[in-house]
């Protein structure tokens, strides 16, 4: 049997009849074996070497979870009301809407440079590197930097999480171009097709479905920065309700309630999502 002729799961037979022994310990398994154990040694070690203060763990442990047990199965309204809490909920889904449109708008733009077979080579890496770098930064700290023009609130949030998403979209968008066939846009140009009509006729139609679909995806995560950033920059929305209440009232029972609803928005989001999608996919 030739080395060639052998199946999946088997050694390779030698033209001798003989097994092939093959190593199994190669220099990378050696060395990722080795990183793993001594991260966990690491690990080990820094638990017993941390200065606790003398705190019992148990004690400790009994105490989480009995604010756990507060927190989600006790919660209450007590410094706002349920219709607060609504519309506080619906200016966080704002926030998060006015961002993901104002990022894919500018994104569909930045993709199509980005594109390699659309533009240059130049113009593609020097776009991409500058969106890689726009997405190595957290959204936070974005938002703090444009804090320190606009001051702290929805402007600078606006702004942090737009230039975020624009970074995120524009790779997804530039890839989902590069996979339309060079050959389809050779053939446009030689027809005697402009720019614009190549991307409107042929591009863009043949990536909306994509498209729409990571567009979906930063949606989702807006609305959690959303939050985030209402605690964090006092954006407002339901965010700001949380932080009041861990830091100002420390309720922790009123903690649970907006994690409710936070929690319930996110599920509602996902199953639209999945929904749209699946009759994108159907019409496609």
């Amino acid at each position: 049997m030739d080395v060639k002729e052998q199946t999946i799961g088997e050694k390779p037979l030698l033209p001798s009849g003989k097994r092939l022994k093959v190593k199994l310990m190669t220099k990378s398994t050696i060395v990722i074996r080795l990183t793993l154990l001594t991260l966990a040694f690491l690990t080990v070690y820094a638990f017993f070497s941390f200065d606790y203060k003398e705190i019992n763990f148990i004690e400790a442990m009994l105490i989480t979870l009995a604010n756990l047990k507060a927190m989600f199965l006790e919660p209450h309204f007590q410094h706002f009301t349920f219709g607060h809490a609504f519309y506080q909920v619906f200016i966080t889904l704002g926030l998060a809407f006015l961002t993901t449109l104002f990022g894919a708008i500018i994104a569909v733009f930045l993709g199509l440079l980005a594109a390699e077979n659309l533009t240059s080579k130049r113009v593609s890496a020097v776009i991409k590197g500058m969106v890689a770098f726009i997405r190595a930064v957290p959204t936070v700290l974005w938002v703090l930097i444009f804090a320190i023009a606009a001051g702290l609130g929805s402007v600078a949030a606006v702004i942090g999480m737009t230039f975020h998403s624009v970074g995120y979209l524009v790779k997804a968008y530039s890839e989902s171009f590069e996979e339309l066939d060079k050959g389809v846009v050779e053939a446009l140009k030689a027809s005697g097709a402009s720019f614009w009509q190549i991307i409107f006729q042929a591009v863009i139609p043949s990536s909306l479905t994509y498209m729409i679909s990571w567009t979906f995806l930063r949606f989702e995560i807006n609305f959690a920065v959303a939050v985030a950033m209402g605690a964090a920059a006092g954006a407002g929305g339901i965010g700001f309700d949380m932080f009041m209440a861990s830091t100002f009232y420390l309720d922790i029972r009123e903690i649970g309630t907006i994690t409710y609803f936070i929690l319930i928005i996110a599920i509602l989001l996902e199953i639209v999502a999945t929904q749209f999608k699946k009759k994108l996919k159907v019409n496609g």
